[in-house]
C-alpha cells in the first residue's frame, strides 16, 4: 500500500512524510513517497496533498508540474484512490478560493474558501474578558465531530485537540460534506469529506497522538 505525497513546492513535506511513515508502520502499510512525478502518483494506492501559503500560489505551484493535475484527476476521481488534502491542500478541493482574488479549485467539494471572521461572544470567551480572537488562527482547538461514523474519525479521543495555522477555511455548500468543525468565534471547518476524499484544515502531522491516529485511520480506510 504505497502513499504518494505530492511535492509542488508548498507544504511541510518532511513532517508529513515522517508522520505518515509512523502511521504506515503502525498499520502494516507500505512505502511513503514524496514525489513531483505524475507517474508515481498514478501508481500510488493513496495520495496526500499538503499545502502551506496562499490558495492562488499553491494552485499555481501544482499546475506548474506538467501532468500533475491530470494525474490527480485520473487517480483520485476516475480510479477512486483514497485522497487526503492537508491545510491548503484541503482548500484546493473546493470550487473556488477567495484569497487575493478568485481562483478556481478542483471542484471536488462544492463551496468556497473564505476568510476567517471570528466573532467574540459578549463578555468574552467563556464569560470572561479576553482579547479579540486573532487571524491567522494559530494553536490547538478541540474538534466537534459531525460525521462520527466515518472511518477516519474512528476511536479519536474525546476531546480531540488538533493544531491549526490558517486565515481562510472551506465553507462547503452541502452539509453532508462537513465531517468536523472547531469553535473559533463561530464554527470553522476542520474536516471535509465525500466518497474517497477527505481533507483537514488542521495539520495532522503537528497534532501529536490525535494526528497520528487520524493518519492511521486514513491508511486503514477502504472507501
Amino acid at each position: 500500500m504505497s502513499v504518494a505525497i505530492i511535492d509542488y513546492g508548498s507544504g511541510n513535506l518532511r513532517s508529513a512524510a515522517k508522520s505518515l511513515e509512523r502511521a504506515a508502520a503502525a498499520v502494516g502499510g507500505g512505502p511513503v513517497l514524496v514525489t513531483d512525478d505524475p507517474e508515481v502518483v498514478r501508481g500510488a494506492d493513496r495520495v496526500v496533498l499538503p499545502g502551506v501559503g496562499a490558495f492562488g500560489d499553491c494552485r499555481g505551484g501544482l499546475h506548474g508540474l506538467p501532468g500533475m493535475v491530470e494525474a490527480l484527476e485520473e487517480t483520485v476521481i476516475a480510479k477512486g484512490r483514497p485522497f487526503l488534502g492537508i491545510c491548503v491542500g484541503m482548500q484546493l478541493m473546493a470550487a473556488r478560493g477567495l484569497e487575493h482574488g478568485s481562483h478556481p479549485g478542483f471542484g471536488w467539494i462544492p463551496g468556497d474558501v473564505v476568510a476567517l471572521t471570528p466573532e467574540e461572544p459578549p463578555g468574552g470567551l467563556n464569560g470572561t474578558d479576553c482579547p479579540s480572537l486573532k487571524v491567522p488562527h494559530m494553536g490547538w482547538n478541540s474538534l466537534t465531530l459531525q460525521g462520527e461514523g466515518h472511518t477516519v474519525l474512528a476511536e479519536l479521543p474525546r476531546p480531540s485537540y488538533v493544531y491549526f495555522v490558517h486565515s481562510y477555511h472551506l465553507r462547503p455548500t452541502q452539509p453532508e460534506h462537513l465531517l468536523a468543525t472547531v469553535d473559533y468565534g463561530g464554527p470553522v471547518t476542520a474536516i471535509v469529506g465525500r466518497d474517497n476524499l477527505v481533507g483537514t484544515q488542521f495539520h495532522p502531522e503537528k497534532s501529536q497522538a490525535v494526528g497520528l491516529r487520524f493518519l492511521s485511520n486514513f491508511l486503514r480506510w477502504s472507501p
